[in-house]
C-alpha cells in the first residue's frame, strides 16, 4: 500500500497533461483523476475502476492513464 501515494501522484500528473475530462467510476463514486485529493481518498488497490474519458485527446489520455494504473498494479477497465 505504500506505493499508493506514488500511484496517486503519477496518475494526477499524467492526467493533467491532457485537456480531456478524465473520471474514474468506482462504487457509485465519480473521481476527477486530476484531483490529487479525490484520488487519495478513494484509490484502493483492491478496487476495480472504470475509466471515462471525453475530449479532444481522449484516446491518448486513456492509453496514458491505463499504463500508469498497470504500472502500479491497479485494476481498471474503460467505459464504452
Amino acid at each position: 500500500m505504500s506505493n499508493n501515494n506514488a500511484a496517486v501522484v503519477e496518475i494526477a500528473q499524467t492526467a493533467s497533461k491532457f485537456t480531456s475530462s478524465i473520471v474514474l467510476h468506482s462504487e457509485n463514486k465519480y473521481i476527477d483523476v486530476k484531483s490529487i485529493l479525490g484520488l487519495f481518498t478513494t484509490l484502493v488497490s483492491s478496487h476495480s475502476y472504470e475509466l471515462h474519458v471525453h475530449g479532444p485527446d481522449a484516446e491518448e489520455a486513456k492509453e496514458a492513464i491505463i499504463e500508469v494504473f498497470k504500472k502500479h498494479g491497479l485494476h481498471i477497465s474503460v467505459a464504452n
